[in-house]
């Protein structure tokens, strides 16, 4: 029994990570992830948290699996979905998932989010887009065929942070391109969809206490602050805006000066 043990404790030795930890420092309240490539020749997202890492495939299912030998568990249901209409004229009438299946679910929907949080401090954005997508299409799948309808609406406690990461993902590549009304609108839209979520689940006073709106609406205006900044101005709002910045620092030296020169140009332009 005693051999057993000890060779039970040799090989356990081999896969020992504190070599791996000791060179990368947990962070407390921070977002440390980072891309590497795995034994096998794949991408591997590792995520370090405070007793270890988390180690995801960086493609298709992040711990790697293919259940019942689809991409995803939510690939599988969807082809069961599928045949189940197909034998009974296109309805879904009698088609259920029960709460183990359910439970599997909701573990593929948390492995999704895990890479998803990893991609965004990546600045991987359309894989944040890709993984979110893939949340948001099962929590509507569970919602939708749960047998017990508590375990559906239970799932929609990650519906707010889904859809404000993959806002921020869609928004972050729109405005790289400088694209700001299109972010702001996308912005807009999702606030829009999180006030129709908490109203359809009898939670309105959230629509003023959810962090994920107050976020969105707090980057909407630094977004529009932004664009207001970068937008072509005439020499006319060029001197008005000193002049503003000039009467705010209580320079009223240059600002009679900037006066003007705006009543020049104005002179000039009637």
């Amino acid at each position: 029994m005693t051999e057993a043990i000890f060779l039970v404790i040799i090989a356990s030795m081999s896969d020992d990570i504190g070599k791996i930890l000791e060179n990368w420092d947990y962070r407390l309240g921070r977002v440390d992830a980072r891309r590497v490539k795995g034994n096998d020749g794949s991408d591997k997202l590792q995520m370090r948290i405070d007793l270890g890492l988390l180690q995801m495939n960086a493609q298709f299912r992040p711990d790697g699996k293919r259940p019942f030998g689809h991409p995803t568990l939510l690939d599988h249901f969807l082809i069961r979905l599928e045949k189940h209409r197909n034998t009974n004229g296109g309805e879904d009438g009698g088609f259920s998932i029960n709460p183990d299946e359910c439970a599997k679910l909701q573990q593929e929907a948390i492995q999704f989010h895990h890479r998803s949080i990893c991609n965004f401090e990546l600045d991987d954005f359309e894989a944040v887009e890709r993984d979110t997508d893939h949340i948001l299409e099962l929590l509507d799948f569970v919602q939708d065929y749960a047998a017990q309808e508590e375990i559906g609406s239970g799932f929609q406690q990650f519906r707010p942070q889904t859809i404000m990461m993959q806002t921020r993902a869609v928004g972050t590549q729109l405005l790289a391109n400088n694209n700001y009304n299109e972010a702001m609108s996308e912005i807009r839209n999702a606030i829009g969809d999180l006030n129709s979520f908490y109203s359809d689940m009898g939670r309105e006073e959230m629509i003023e206490n959810s962090m994920e709106i107050q976020s969105l609406r707090e980057w909407l205006t630094d977004i529009q602050n932004e664009a207001e900044e970068k937008k072509p101005m005439s020499e006319t709002e060029k001197l008005d805006r000193k002049l503003k910045k000039a009467i705010k620092a209580e320079d009223y030296e240059k600002a009679a000066e900037l006066r003007d020169q705006i009543k020049k140009l104005e002179d000039k332009s009637e």
